[in-house]
């Protein structure tokens, strides 16, 4: 067996309306077509891939130290994104990989959840981050 790339996150919510507009909203993401569950949810696209899936939950999953500290996407348009940030008033801390061409971008979704976005450093640099 080869493993090619993660398909996709999934993540259970007490919160799933403002997840979802928090998804859409920050990171541009389309809310989308998902197979009729006997459980609310949403779909949330990356282009043609549902990259981030939603279950929603009764009460806030409770984790004194969570197993996944962080999912990981690579994108463009950094300055637009950090435009976007600021103007919102969402925190982020970016950081450069060292000995790797990438810088991420830190965020938090309104649930807690740690998120980071994947740039080019030609972007940062461009950005002067």
């Amino acid at each position: 067996m080869q493993l090619n790339k993660l398909d996709h996150v999934n993540i259970r919510t007490a919160n799933l309306e403002n997840m979802v507009a928090w998804y859409c909203g920050v990171l541009g993401m389309e809310n989308g077509k998902r197979p009729p569950f006997p459980f609310p949810g949403a779909w949330l696209y990356a282009g043609d891939q549902a990259a981030v899936h939603l279950v929603g939950v009764e009460s806030a999953p409770q984790s004194v130290e969570p197993g996944i500290e962080h999912f990981a996407m690579s994108a463009t348009g950094l300055q637009t994104f950090i435009d976007k940030l600021d103007a919102s008033g969402i925190e982020y801390r970016a950081v450069r990989v060292p000995g790797i061409n990438i810088l991420q971008i830190n965020v938090f979704d309104c649930d807690g959840n740690h998120i980071h976005i994947d740039f080019t450093s030609e972007e940062a640099d461009a950005a002067g981050l």
